[in-house]
């Protein structure tokens, strides 16, 4: 092995709303014991889901699978309104672990429609972030555009109010040319008056970008299914730097460090930090000697679940 060094991003890992989402899971199973049910995996990692599901969480995909009256947390992406009316007809005790900034989203939907605008939604298809979201307009059908390409198929006539929301996982570039592309079709069309691309996907690409400039290889930690993750490694490749998407350290290929004298690596949103340390602990095991390659600072809090906020002042 070449490697040298290891540069190690920040800010990297878990964002605030995956570190709300896991203690949401954590604090429910404390109050109420096993089993709690998790409506689609809690984020999209499966060692965060695997060490919660040792706790007693069972992550399902569909209500139908909860028994009436069960203890359920909402996972961080989001869901479809119908969802918590099913919930609360069925007498579950739910708890809501959706992001905040994916709440806000959801909010922009019900404004907006209320306002008279038309919405177009940027996203990735089948992701369950924009199922949620779009299952807000009911009967009112939200477009949906994931590409310059979709962008030209687009066919809703010429409104007068028109309005792009996004998915907050995307790449900050690609869906930058996405809404030029919206723009130059409907230079009516507005935004919304915050980025709906949250902060921590932001800083990450940011902190990848200058990581992957100064390194031979990158290594994205976190799993095929993170949405965040995966933009990560596009955004090193689109660098002109070689990068890696893995779960673990059991992933890595020697024949990928041929050559390779300097190593970042970062975390997608949704990765423990727990695997980055077992990344830099192989590095270190070879010889390799590790930097902090840190970009911006990251201080964001969110307050927990508002069920669990009721349940904690009611046991007062």
């Amino acid at each position: 092995m070449d490697v040298k060094k290891v540069l190690l991003a920040s800010p990297r890992g878990f964002c605030a709303g995956v570190a709300r989402a896991v203690k949401a899971v954590e604090d429910t199973l404390a109050i109420f014991g096993a089993p709690v049910y998790v409506k689609h995996e809690i984020v999209h990692n499966k060692h965060v889901v695997a060490l919660l599901e040792e706790k007693g969480a069972k992550t399902v995909e569909n209500l139908p699978e909860i028994p009436d009256g069960a203890v359920v947390v909402f996972s961080a992406h989001g869901s479809p309104p119908e969802h918590y009316i099913e919930a609360r007809r069925r007498g579950m005790r739910l708890i809501d672990a959706t992001c905040p900034l994916v709440t806000k989203v959801h909010l922009e939907v019900q404004r907006f429609f209320k306002e008279g605008y038309e919405i177009v939604y940027i996203g990735h298809r089948g992701h369950i972030e924009g199922i949620g979201v779009r299952a807000e307009g009911g009967e009112r059908h939200i477009p949906l555009v994931e590409t310059i390409e979709d962008v030209a198929a687009l066919d809703i006539g010429n409104p007068e109010k028109v309005v792009y929301l996004t998915q907050t996982t995307l790449s900050v570039d690609e869906t930058a040319e996405v809404i030029v592309a919206l723009k130059k079709k409907y230079p009516q069309i507005v935004a919304p008056p915050l980025a709906d691309i949250c902060f921590a996907t932001t800083n990450r690409q940011s902190a990848v970008k200058e990581l992957a400039q100064a390194s031979d290889l990158v290594f994205i930690l976190g799993s095929k299914t993170s949405s965040n993750s995966t933009r990560l490694m596009e955004t090193a490749r689109a660098i002109g730097t070689k990068a890696y998407l893995i779960d673990d350290v059991s992933d890595i290929q020697e024949e990928w460090l041929l050559d390779v004298a300097t190593v970042g690596v970062s975390a997608g949103a949704s990765a423990p930090e727990h695997v980055v340390e077992d990344v830099v602990a192989h590095f270190v095991d070879h010889g390799a000697i590790v930097e902090d390659f840190a970009v911006l600072p990251e201080n964001m809090r969110f307050a927990e679940p508002i069920e669990l906020m009721h349940l904690r002042q009611n046991s007062v």
